[in-house]
């Protein structure tokens, strides 16, 4: 035989020296849920490892992640009060405002993402305004841009949109732009699917709807053109980078954005992900440690160039381990 695949195979330092897949830990960006209250690290009995935390708290975790390499994180929070209009979303004093300017006072190191949307904040828990019953999408632009705007002026680095309305991109680049803030990149969560998967995050956030469902706004898992009508829509009103959401279930989405689209693609590798791994690690099903490792790289061989994951550490450790990367 001329050609024989396993040449390339014979030697751990062969195999690294070919690998086609890399992985960096600037990639990899760790979601923190915040809350009030002082003295807080509270785990999220359906995340094993997972907590949400008081602001005053934040250096436990941020020190683990900037000591493992990671120094890029995605806030969501939990307000002291819920309301109709998700207030708590875009007040100056709201929670997330308080923890990015904690953060900027105390890590500057860090570089901080706000999740703009307003479902863990209105009392229906849906992602907007209701008219009724539905999500009126127009009116809903208004308040996202109002909460991307409060986020930056409080200190977010990236404001990253998760709502899934018509045309919140432009409104909140729009908004950013008016206030003189166009340096400001914007993440969109462009193509998020309608999926069980976040069942754990609803826990963690508490974000589940009190009625119906968000079918209506977020997308039908069948649909794979959709996805990068969705994609290309945003990329038009002004997004920096797209993301898809969840990513395991979905890398063939993932695939397709990075084949079409010049601008980064990231993956959220989301709560129910996470706590699958960690269930059927625990259970000594699978090697814990392996299959994160596998999972990850999944991902970024699908196309992702950033992977949003609740693994962010163990990731990093594993490229510092020589394991992957």
């Amino acid at each position: 035989m001329v050609q024989r695949a396993r040449r390339l195979r014979g030697s751990e330092t062969l195999r690294r020296t070919v690998r086609e897949t890399r992985i960096s830990k600037d990639a990899l960006i760790y979601p923190v849920f915040v809350k009030p209250g002082k003295d807080i690290a509270e785990e999220i009995p359906a995340m094993p490892g997972q907590y949400r935390y008081s602001v005053d708290r934040l250096g436990s975790i941020f020190d683990t992640q900037l000591k493992a390499g990671v120094n890029k994180v995605l806030f969501f929070g939990l307000p002291e009060e819920k309301d109709a209009e998700g207030s708590g979303a875009w007040r100056p004093e709201g929670i997330v405002q308080r923890a990015l300017r904690w953060t900027k006072e105390h890590y500057r190191e860090i570089y901080c993402i706000g999740d703009v949307c307003m479902c863990e904040y209105t009392s229906h828990g849906h992602c907007g305004i209701l008219d009724g019953e539905q999500v009126d999408n127009d009116v809903t632009l208004d308040y996202l841009a109002r909460i991307a705007l409060a986020q930056v002026e409080a200190g977010a680095d990236m404001v990253a949109p998760s709502d899934m309305m018509d045309g919140r991109v432009l409104a909140i680049r729009r908004a950013l732009d008016k206030a003189a803030c166009s340096a400001v990149p914007l993440m969109s969560y462009a193509a998020k699917y309608s999926s069980s998967f976040y069942g754990p995050f609803r826990e963690a956030a508490d974000s589940a709807p009190a009625f119906g469902d968000r079918k209506s706004y977020q997308m039908d898992y069948h649909n794979a053109k959709e996805a990068l009508k969705e994609i290309l829509q945003d990329i038009e009103e002004g997004a920096d980078i797209i993301m898809v959401k969840p990513a395991l279930s979905y890398l063939d989405i993932i695939r397709q954005s990075a084949d079409t689209v010049s601008v980064p693609v990231a993956a959220y590798s989301v709560s129910g992900e996470y706590s699958m791994i960690k269930a059927a690690g625990k259970a000594g099903f699978v090697n814990e440690d392996a299959i994160i490792a596998e999972t990850a790289v999944s991902v970024f061989r699908a196309g992702a160039d950033i992977l949003i994951s609740y693994f962010a550490a163990e990731i990093a450790r594993f490229i510092n381990e020589g394991r992957i990367g």
